[in-house]
């Protein structure tokens, strides 16, 4: 018997913190956090935290939420 899978898409922000690492958070998912030694580890982990997130969302039935990302830039600024 075949599972029905559901996709869902999620904005992540990924940031480089002072120490080196990359830290990825997904803002609509609250304490959605994970980090990595490069970007392609941060992607990984926070892929497997919103998993792991929309998983006890639904376990709990809760509302998952529906997000269309549209676009994020970063903007440099002088002053």
């Amino acid at each position: 018997m075949k599972m029905k899978t559901t996709t869902y898409k999620f904005p992540v922000i990924i940031e480089k913190d002072k120490d080196g690492f990359f830290v990825a958070d997904c803002p609509d998912l609250q304490g959605c956090h994970a980090q990595g030694k490069t970007l392609e580890e941060a992607i990984t982990n926070i892929r497997d935290a919103i998993k792991l997130n929309v998983k006890i969302l639904k376990e709990e039935n809760q509302e998952i939420p529906v997000v269309d990302p549209v676009s994020l830039t970063s903007l440099e600024v002088a002053i």
